[in-house]
C-alpha cells in the first residue's frame, strides 16, 4: 500500500475489505519497510544490513535490522488495534525463500546468496522459523482470525531458469533443480501451519513448482497469463487450488472505464475459457489488485480495493447465470 501511516492504512484496508483484511506493507517508508526488509527482519540468526546496492547478510544485527523490526512492530500494533475483536480471514505476506536468496548479497561478497547452495538452505530454514514465529505473533494479537500466509516469489521464474544475474552482469547464476525449488519452498510453507498462498508477478508463472510444494492457493496477475498457460491454470483449478487473480490494474490511467461488472466479467471469461463448472468460480477465486498498488496514490489505492470488493460481490450471480 502507498503512504507511511500504519494506522491510517489499516483503517482503509479493514474499511474496504472487511471480509479479507491484510497486514499491509508500506515500502514508501524506506529500507526495512520493503518486501525484502520485512522478511529479513523475521530471519532467525541471519542478520542483514543495507548497502548502496540493497540488502546484504552481515555478521551481527545492526541499525538497519532494528529499524525493519521496529516498523514491523508498528504495523502489527496498528493491525491489532484496528482488528480488535475481529473474527474471520486475515492475510499476511512476506518474501519467499527463493526471492530472498536471489536478492540478498552474501557477506563480504557481491555475489547473491543464491550462488551458494549451503547458504540457500540456511536462509530457507531461518525464514521457516521466522515465519512460524510471525504467524504465532499475529495469531496472539488477533486471536479470532484465521490466517492466510502468502509468500511473495517474484524471482522464482528467474531462479528456475537460470535468469538471476551475477554481480558483473556478464553471466547468470546456474538454474536450480526443480526438486530443490519445491523442497525449500515447502519447508517455509509447512512451517506456517496455515492456509498458504504463493504469489508471483513475473511472467512464466511456475504453477507446477508452487502446487508441487504444497501451496493451497496461487496468486498472479491475470494480464500476464499467456495463451499456452490456460491449460496449466485449468489443471490447478480442477485440483481445487485457490486462485487469487490480480484483475484490477493499479495504474490509474489504464483503469479508465473499468467497473466492477467489467472486472467480474474478466474473471468469468477466464473461467469459461477453462470450461470449468460455473458454480466453482465464486467459491474458488479471490479478485485482487494487480501488482504495483504501492505506487498508486492513497485515494487510488482505496478505490482499487473497493473495486475488488464490489466486483467480488457481483461474481456469484454472474456465474450463476452460466449454470
Amino acid at each position: 500500500m502507498p503512504g507511511g501511516n500504519p494506522m491510517e492504512t489499516a483503517r482503509v484496508v479493514v474499511g474496504e475489505l472487511p471480509d479479507l483484511p491484510f497486514l499491509a506493507e508500506l515500502p514508501g517508508r524506506g529500507p526495512g519497510a520493503d518486501m525484502i526488509g520485512r522478511a529479513a527482519a523475521l530471519l532467525v540468526d541471519i542478520p542483514v544490513d543495507v548497502t548502496p546496492r540493497g540488502w546484504r547478510i552481515s555478521e551481527r544485527p545492526g541499525r538497519d535490522m532494528r529499524r525493519a523490526r521496529s516498523m514491523l512492530s508498528s504495523d502489527l500494533d496498528a493491525m491489532e488495534e484496528t482488528l480488535d475483536g475481529y473474527q474471520g480471514l486475515l492475510k499476511v505476506q512476506l518474501a519467499g525463500p527463493w526471492t530472498l536468496a536471489a536478492t540478498l548479497e552474501q557477506p563480504h561478497s557481491l555475489k547473491v546468496a543464491l550462488a551458494d547452495p549451503g547458504l540457500v538452505a540456511d536462509l530457507a530454514s531461518s525464514l521457516a522459523e521466522g515465519a512460524k514465529t510471525h504467524v504465532a505473533e499475529v495469531s496472539k494479537r488477533v486471536p479470532g482470525a484465521t490466517l492466510l500466509v502468502q509468500l511473495d516469489e517474484p524471482s522464482l521464474p528467474a531462479v528456475a531458469h537460470g535468469g538471476v544475474p551475477t554481480p558483473s552482469g556478464l553471466s547468470r547464476v546456474r538454474e536450480v533443480d526443480e526438486e530443490v525449488l519445491r523442497a525449500k519452498l515447502r519447508e517455509v510453507l509447512t512451517a506456517t501451519r496455515a492456509y498458504t498462498i504463493v504469489h508471483c508477478c513475473a511472467s512464466g508463472f511456475p504453477f507446477g513448482t508452487i502446487t508441487g510444494a504444497g501451496a493451497d492457493a496461487v496468486s498472479f496477475d491475470l494480464g500476464l497469463l499467456k495463451r499456452g498457460e490456460y491449460d496449466k491454470l485449468a489443471e490447478v483449478a480442477e485440483a481445487g487450488v485457490g486462485l487469487l487473480l490480480g484483475t484490477v490494474k493499479t495504474d490509474h490511467e489504464e483503469r479508465t472505464g473499468l467497473t466492477p461488472a467489467r472486472t467480474a466479467e474478466a474473471v468469468r471469461d477466464v473461467w469459461r475459457r477453462m470450461a470449468l463448472p460455473p458454480a466453482g468460480c465464486a467459491e474458488q477465486v479471490v479478485i485482487t489488485p494487480a501488482c504495483g498498488l504501492a505506487g498508486a496514490s492513497p485515494t487510488q489505492a482505496r478505490d482499487t480495493l473497493r473495486l475488488c470488493r464490489e466486483a467480488a460481490a457481483i461474481l456469484p450471480e454472474m456465474m450463476g447465470e452460466l449454470a
